[in-house]
């Protein structure tokens, strides 16, 4: 039974098992009431409760990595495998995937360059990765379908958000990235260390703690809500209570924190120093783990309370905890002022706060427990004969570091305060700053600054060195090495200038495809009382770009020549020569375009960009032709070829050069050595591409359109899965921002002809939210080739 308001967590029960560090937990799906456990010895462990009494047991210990595991979660069930999945990431760079009856892994994925660290699971069996490598990357089964990069430092924490499509990562690098289908949407800046965990609250908002001891309420719109402070050092993991916003958080401060309506309502301390991880079962007990090896599981139910022998042993255990005073958990600690075993006998004022006191010459440091009105021992500090804030380097203070943090007491009875101060502040103003802040007595001045300076006497400032090391990696902070992947879009053009020039009317007109097709508006489908057949998709041939008007075209670039610059310039025979090429291209000539034409093109496309647009469009329509395409495209070429063509999809450029630079990308697609270059550079093309969306020109969305289906014509044929996943995300992306139906329509029969004919595909889309997004195209009136084209989409999903 779940407990009732303001009760108060107990000891459920200790579970040994694991040699080392407790890792990650996880809880699952299957035996009901369970959960998995991964440590650094390597394996991992699924627990069932058990029948009897209060405890769970190991029912299946799995080994597969080859060093630590780190993280661990369930994908849940497929008819495949009724009872999910689990998945485990390690320092080998692996991430293995366990039935969960096989103590050897299904399989392994394997693709990050660093330790996985963090793992989520979404619906339709995609899974979420994080690596030190400074990449997430989403799997579906057994395969990479994307890679998200952006961050600069490893990636701590992932988390698939309810809604589809969106994916959140947390980082060493301090932020926290929302994306959308494989892109970053936004940026979550404030925490001012790594960002170590995340936690799902809804739709709407999510929690992250991190190495600045702070835990953050944020909306997915970017907004911080919250910051909740309690903890003195590291907060590790997060986990959020069934069906309520309160919230669980471990840390490097040997504490378990539970946190109710924004307040930490209790603190239970561990006898270890850094409790790893934590997760809440269905019945709301909570489960940590720690780096003395042992899971501990506590709960709020008194049938499932431990027996009174197994609290004090673990009150026992607590006790005999030996406490480093150096990690400043306990505030500053001079054990010449500490009072003695009599000062217990007054209550404490609120649940988990501290108490030292010195007995024989030892400090012991107690808790207040409210619902027990008692203080329970936590252990002894040691090498403390003396030490003070001055021997122990930095303390946190609400999330930051600082040399010192003293209590102030300003009188007998009232609260004590606590005052920061760093070596290089000014004494007195850091004591006004805190005289104004706690609204005390300004008197105090004087002396709260004298405090001050005695407290601190002799104090250089090498001291502050000695900052807190993460003791997963021994170094202070993760610093990535060049081998971080640097981003793939390459640098703003140096060559772009503002100001737009809206290119005639001869570029700009829509080109009709020729043929009874869907593409054209002639010969529409008539649909009769008869079933609609399915003549959209799988599209089997490449869609061009064929409307030409030689004479408009040859008139401008005349007319730009005569305004050119010497080195530019073309002369009256190159002039005729490109007339040639074009009579030739557009079949109106039997003729084969020459080398020599080919080279006077390949000059005049080199123009500055504000005159370019007509030569542009000249090779627009050349690339269709057999021989131009084999000559730009073949191996030799091809490299000058893409970097011109990528060179104008700059969306800061010319929306002319945008707009004929696509057409020239789908018009390479007629030819062989066309199709084999996108397909090579497709990455790379891609990725330029998308960025056109920005300019909200409507052929411009058209030809994004066209580029995409066509690089969907040629994956059908392949079957390239991780092509079809950049594909459905730039699919999923343009979506959001196009207007124009017959981008649209385009748009829509590029995402039938991916997912026709491949379960992979389909259920890749469902899990990027595809179908909710297309769902409103099925109700299009005119033209009815959208709606109709959507619904036979809609059919496959």
């Amino acid at each position: 039974a779940m407990a009732g308001e303001g009760s108060t967590f107990r000891l459920r029960c200790s579970l040994l098992g694991h040699g080392q560090d407790v890792r990650g937990l996880t809880r699952g799906l299957f035996p009901e009431g369970g959960f998995v456990s991964v440590s650094r010895d390597r394996t991992a462990r699924l627990w069932a409760p058990d029948g009897l009494n209060r405890g769970f047991t190991e029912m299946h210990c799995m080994s597969g990595h080859s060093n630590f595991v780190s993280c661990v979660c369930v994908i849940p069930p497929s008819d495949l495998y009724p009872r999910g999945l689990i998945a485990t990431g390690g320092n080998d760079h692996n991430i293995c995937i366990f039935t969960t009856d096989n103590p050897a892994p299904l399989y392994i994925l394997k693709g990050h360059k660093n330790t996985v660290c963090s793992l989520s699971s979404g619906k339709f069996g995609t899974l979420l990765s994080g690596s030190w490598d400074t990449t997430a990357k989403v799997w579906l089964s057994d395969r990479c379908m994307m890679t998200l990069q952006g961050h600069t430092a490893a990636i701590w924490a992932v988390k698939i958000l309810p809604e589809q499509g969106l994916m959140l990562t947390g980082s060493a690098d301090k932020t926290i990235k929302l994306w959308k289908a494989g892109r970053c949407e936004r940026t979550f800046t404030g925490h001012e260390d790594c960002v170590r965990g995340l936690a799902i609250l809804s739709e709407m908002e999510f929690l992250s703690c991190a190495n600045d001891a702070s835990v953050r309420r944020w909306q997915i719109s970017g907004e911080c809500l919250q910051v909740y402070y309690g903890h003195t050092n590291y907060i590790y993991s997060i986990s959020v209570f069934p069906q309520c916003k309160d919230f669980v958080t471990t840390g490097e401060d040997r504490s378990l924190r539970i946190w109710k309506q924004g307040e930490c309502t209790q603190t239970i301390r561990l006898p270890a120093q850094s409790v790893w991880c934590c997760c809440v079962l269905d019945n709301g007990d909570i489960v940590v783990g720690a780096s003395d090896g042992i899971i501990r599981v506590f709960t709020e139910s008194l049938e499932r309370t431990a027996s009174a022998e197994e609290i004090q042993a673990f009150e026992n255990e607590l006790a005999q905890a030996s406490i480093d005073p150096k990690t400043g958990d306990l505030g500053d600690i001079n054990a010449d002022d500490l009072p003695g075993r009599e000062h217990l006998k007054d209550p404490g004022t609120r649940d988990g706060q501290t108490r030292l006191i010195k007995d024989n010459g030892k400090v012991e440091a107690y808790q207040w427990s409210v619902s027990e009105g008692r203080w329970i021992k936590i252990g002894d500090v040691v090498g403390s004969s003396g030490a003070t804030q001055q021997t122990s380097g930095k303390v946190l203070f609400e999330g930051k570091e600082y040399d010192y943090v003293f209590t102030i007491d300003v009188n007998e009875n009232g609260p004590s305060y606590k005052l920061p101060y760093n070596i290089t502040d000014d004494p007195w103003l850091t004591a006004y700053n805190f005289l104004q802040k706690n609204d005390l007595n300004p008197m105090f001045l004087d002396q709260v600054a004298k405090f001050i300076m005695d407290n601190t006497k002799g104090q250089t400032l090498l001291s502050t060195s000695n900052q807190f090391s993460d003791p997963f990696t021994g170094a202070g902070r993760y610093v990535p090495g060049s081998s971080s992947g640097s981003s793939t879009i390459p640098g703003a053009d140096p060559f772009t200038g503002a100001g737009r020039y809206v290119p005639g009317s001869a570029s700009n007109a829509v080109p009709p495809v020729g043929g009874v097709d869907p593409f054209t508006g002639m010969g529409a489908y008539q649909s009769t009382a008869a079933k609609v057949e399915n003549i959209y998709f799988p599209k089997k041939d490449a869609v061009t770009f064929d409307q030409a008007n030689p004479t408009q075209i040859l008139g401008k670039l005349k007319e730009l020549n005569g305004s050119a610059a010497e080195e530019h310039k073309l002369t009256e025979d190159d002039l005729i020569i490109l007339e040639k090429l074009l009579s030739a291209t557009c079949n109106t000539s039997a003729e084969t375009p020459t080398a020599q034409q080919l080279q006077t093109l390949w000059r005049a496309v080199n123009w500055p960009e504000d005159i370019v647009f007509p030569a542009l469009d000249i090779l627009r329509l050349s690339v269709r032709h057999p021989t131009v395409n084999e000559n730009f495209c073949s191996e030799k070429e091809h490299a000058q070829f893409i970097i011109l063509l990528l060179k104008f999809l700059n969306p800061k450029g010319k929306q002319a050069n945008q707009l004929l630079a696509l057409r020239a990308l789908c018009n390479c697609f007629v030819s062989h050595a066309g199709q084999k270059l996108m397909m090579e550079q497709r990455d790379e093309i891609m990725t330029q591409a998308i960025e056109t969306k920005s300019g909200n020109n409507k052929n411009i969305h058209i030809a994004l359109a066209t580029l995409t289906l066509n690089y969907a014509v040629c994956l059908h044929k392949v079957n390239n899965i991780e092509g079809k996943a950049q594909c459905l995300s730039v699919i999923s992306t343009v979506m959001e921002v196009v207007q124009d139906l017959e981008a649209i329509f385009r748009l829509l029969v590029a995402l039938g002809t991916l997912i026709s004919d491949d379960t992979n595909a389909v259920q890749l889309a469902k899990s990027l939210g595809v179908d909710s997004q297309i769902k409103k195209y099925a109700s299009v009136s005119e033209p009815a080739k959208v709606k109709e084209c959507c619904r036979f989409v809609l059919n496959l999903l």
